[in-house]
């Protein structure tokens, strides 16, 4: 009974000050804060200060900003029309056709993004008119991209993936490698489940594509040669043991930045709204992760991460059980929160039971990933609907309905990741990574 209380207050406090419009970050400093001068002796102000600091100078968080200016410069390249252009001629004779590039744009965005938005946003510009041009079925459009885009997600260099490493002080090359064939099967399944509703559907009656030769599709490729010399120099650099983290993120920007030159899309001002875009999201994530790290220390002191595992322990869980509950728990938080928002908040709780279940934690990165994936497209605060909202001008209702298969997909994808560890574990352990992340 007496570790109910601190968690009655930590939970009033945070949904207080999250109701007043307070901004996520600075409400984790306010209920640590609280927290600290309420359950502690220790002076908050000095904690407060001593845990940002530390929080905000970690050599491995200098990957997120860098990873993310790498995807805004992308984002205003001509990237997406390149890319529809060179895979098109491959997607079209497949069943379900052009709505494939949807789900292998998104794969391949991803793979230089980082971001689920950057990559919606970049694919879509491009892939939304063409088809809806062709007579593609609109949900099926809204539906596919919204839930590929979520690959940004989990494919690396993942932005969630690095906040959760730092988190958890878990070496971060090594969560990219875990991501790759989860990311690669979650994609196979959106595309196996466009191959089985262009055959089952009567809506699916696309204007037909004109037939190329071998040589035409060969010749149209070239238009992915950019993108691709850019994944394999941000990837491989760090799977070949080259570069860690951060060293490949500064790869990627150099890269990124010779390819819109290359392009002719880099003049001094899009540089600067590159710039300028970065330094707004990884401020923002930066002063989130301020205030997660500064509330697991107030919780700390309370005892009451422990205390929750060992009641959790106390129940006898078997660890599918466990997993179960943390996969409702964290689809309903990510109704109301942003996917870093939900990491970093609940990791002081959840690690330690993590830990206790011997669970892997490389593992759970992934598995959290894909949950976090789910509550980008679930409403009200499904981050991926606003931005196709934006994009397509549709009723909120009707996107979530057509994203609502891609949600149920990658629920599945949970259950394989339970059935498959080895989807994720594989790689990290059988590729020896650069020393420090």
């Amino acid at each position: 009974m007496e570790q109910l209380a601190p968690v009655i207050i930590f939970l009033f406090v945070l949904f207080a000050l999250l109701g007043s419009g307070v901004w996520v970050g600075l409400a984790l400093l306010g209920v640590a804060f609280v927290g600290m001068e309420l359950f502690t002796s220790r002076p908050p102000g000095d904690a407060m200060i001593t845990t940002i600091w530390t929080a905000s100078s970690s050599w491995t968080l200098t990957a997120l900003p860098l990873f993310i200016w790498m995807g805004e410069i992308l984002y205003r390249t001509r990237l997406s029309e390149d890319m529809f252009r060179g895979l098109s001629p491959w997607m079209a004779r497949l069943p379900g056709g052009l709505v494939h590039t949807n789900i292998v744009g998104c794969t391949v965005f991803a793979a230089v993004s980082g971001s689920s938005a950057a990559t919606l946003t970049t694919v879509g510009k491009m892939s939304i008119p063409e088809l809806r041009k062709r007579q593609y079925p609109e949900s099926m459009v809204i539906g596919t991209l919204a839930g590929a885009a979520t690959l940004g997600l989990m494919i690396p260099p993942s932005l969630t993936l690095i906040v959760y490493g730092v988190t958890i002080n878990e070496s971060i090359t090594k969560l990219f490698m875990a991501g790759v064939f989860p990311g690669l099967v979650l994609a196979l399944m959106f595309m196996g489940y466009v191959a089985i509703m262009s055959k089952v559907s009567k809506d699916f009656d696309p204007t037909p594509e004109p037939k190329m030769s071998f040589a035409e599709k060969v010749q149209n490729s070239r238009f992915l040669l950019p993108v691709i010399a850019l994944i394999l120099l941000v990837i491989g650099s760090m799977y070949m043991g080259f570069a860690t983290a951060t060293e490949a993120a500064a790869f990627g920007v150099l890269g990124s930045l010779a390819l819109a030159a290359f392009q002719g899309s880099l003049n001094f001002s899009t540089f600067v709204e590159s710039l300028m875009g970065a330094t707004r999201t990884s401020a923002m994530i930066a002063l989130i992760l301020a205030g997660a790290a500064f509330l697991s220390l107030s919780m700390g002191f309370t005892g009451l991460p422990r205390g929750l595992a060992d009641f959790i322990a106390s129940m006898e869980l078997t660890r599918f059980e466990l997993l179960m509950a943390l996969l409702v728990f964290y689809i309903i938080l990510g109704c109301f929160l942003d996917g870093i928002s939900s990491v970093v908040l609940t990791m002081a709780v959840v690690e330690p039971m993590i830990r206790q279940a011997g669970i892997d934690l490389i593992w759970f990165g992934i598995f959290i990933v894909v949950v976090i994936e789910m509550a980008q497209i679930t409403p009200p605060i499904g981050f991926n609907l606003f931005v196709l909202q934006g994009m397509t001008h549709h009723e909120m209702n009707y996107i979530a309905k057509a994203a609502i298969p891609m949600f149920l997909i990658m629920v599945l994808m949970v259950f394989v990741l339970i059935g498959f560890p080895d989807l994720a574990t594989w790689l990290p352990e059988n590729i020896r990574a650069q020393p420090g992340g």
